[in-house]
């Protein structure tokens, strides 16, 4: 389909948007204006990039979008996705706007702000405007994606917690798309910042409700300061019909440590982009994720870890479960720069492959620039092993429960890492529902 075409129906929704209050100040408008011509004059990826080489973006591409309007949703399918009872705070985000009613900022432990990024933009003083997200990589340049996310973000969550602030119980941030007659787009944005020697825990959750194509265009934005704890978890379970592109980038000061698990059950094209930036001495990152898929759909992981100064280690464990005719793409990367002396950096990914029509391509990277380091890599596809079957059958276990116990010592490997007890049971209960798994 022709550029022009397949942009027009985004430039009536932008030209629409910037006419209405919403799109916020002048200097705001001036830097969504920005933004969306860099996505008119690159356009849609192309499986001729490189980083696009095994996801084909055609169907958003080809896809009327219209600006999603707000939506609602009932207080019985909130329960369905709600964490409040483990959360110390809820925070609920429908069609890209937040719902005061239904959140608890009430709740808000001491020393932790919250704010809508529409209020946010509303009364700062006119900021650097850029659609990336400041904590991103060196090596990263600004995501089409972002400029898109940019341009038509309506709001979002601005997140603060103070300087030597502990949260015991983690902050659940939920964003819902509710799919109506037209294809509507979201474009929720989440930034996130951890002061000095602060603590705390994020849940980061995507559902989709209703009957019609969504597409969710989010961008994540993790500020680890010095000596900082941050743990976080993004599960993703939209509608089958619905796409979701998002970009996360955590950027770590000296000694600061993000552990973050990426969950993805859901859309029918799916795609994280990930980035961590070890920008401090003795910064810790570990990304971990776990993916399921079954009929058509395609999930797709790049990560990046830029180790950017000394005495920085890395851990990251990604793995898949691919049936029906599924597909999945995993591009891990570590660069080590030259003053990065001493890194230790590991990285694995394993798929598992429940059809012969299952496929994945994985694709592991190591750039090196420094002398002192140890990095390492492996990746290993495979089906359920027909030893550790047989040795399961052996001893009078029935063929369904011994597949059913395989997959779910493969998923556990991943989700034991969950530190929230209700959300690493809910998963494998979802990862069941999704595989149509006995219970175990």
């Amino acid at each position: 389909m022709p550029v022009a075409e397949r942009h027009e129906s985004y430039v009536s929704s932008f030209e629409a948007f910037c006419r209405a209050p919403e799109a916020g100040p002048d200097w705001l408008r001036a830097g969504r204006e920005a933004a969306f011509t860099r996505f008119l004059d690159r356009g849609f990826p192309t499986t001729r990039d490189e980083d696009w080489r095994f996801t084909n973006v055609a169907p958003i591409a080809g896809t009327s979008f219209e600006r999603a309007r707000a939506g609602a949703i009932s207080r019985e399918v909130l329960a369905t996705l709600s964490f409040r009872a483990e959360a110390a705070a809820e925070i609920i985000v429908v069609n890209g706007r937040l719902s005061r009613t239904l959140s608890s900022l009430d709740a808000l432990p001491a020393g932790v702000t919250v704010q809508s990024l529409r209020e946010h933009w509303q009364t700062s003083a006119r900021p650097d405007v850029d659609s990336s997200p400041k904590s991103r990589s060196v090596a990263q340049a600004p995501s089409v994606f972002a400029d898109l996310n940019f341009a038509f973000a309506e709001d979002g969550i601005v997140i603060d917690v103070a300087p030597k602030t502990v949260v015991a119980s983690p902050i659940h941030v939920l964003f819902v798309s509710v799919g109506g007659p037209v294809p509507a787009m979201v474009s929720p944005r989440l930034i996130v910042t951890a002061g000095d020697q602060s603590q705390v825990s994020i849940i980061e959750s995507y559902a989709g409700t209703g009957d019609g194509v969504t597409f969710a265009n989010a961008v994540t934005d993790l500020r680890v300061g010095p000596n900082a704890i941050v743990d976080h978890v993004k599960i993703q379970r939209e509608q089958a019909t619905a796409f979701h592109l998002a970009q996360m980038s955590a950027r770590l000061d000296r000694a600061g440590t993000l552990t973050s698990h990426a969950i993805t059950f859901g859309g029918r094209i799916a795609r994280n982009d990930i980035v961590a930036l070890l920008d401090g001495e003795g910064a810790e990152c570990v990304l971990n994720g776990l993916y399921v898929a079954d009929g058509e759909t395609l999930v797709d992981t790049h990560t990046t870890i830029d180790h950017a100064k000394p005495h920085c280690p890395s851990h990251e464990l990604y793995k898949g479960i691919l049936d029906g005719r599924a597909k999945a793409v995993f591009n891990g990367k570590i660069i080590v720069r030259p003053d990065a002396q001493k890194t230790d950096a590991k990285q694995t990914n394993k798929a598992l492959l429940l059809t012969d029509d299952a496929q994945i391509n994985t694709k592991p990277q190591l750039e090196i620039f420094a002398d002192d380091v140890k990095c390492t890599h492996g990746a290993a596809i495979g089906q359920l092993d027909d030893d550790q079957m047989f040795y399961l059958r052996a001893r009078g276990i029935a063929e369904v429960d011994a597949r059913n116990l395989l997959i779910h010592a493969f998923a556990a490997d991943v989700l034991s890492g969950v530190k929230v007890n209700a959300v690493r049971e809910r998963t494998m209960r979802w990862l069941e529902e999704k595989l149509r798994l006995p219970e175990a």
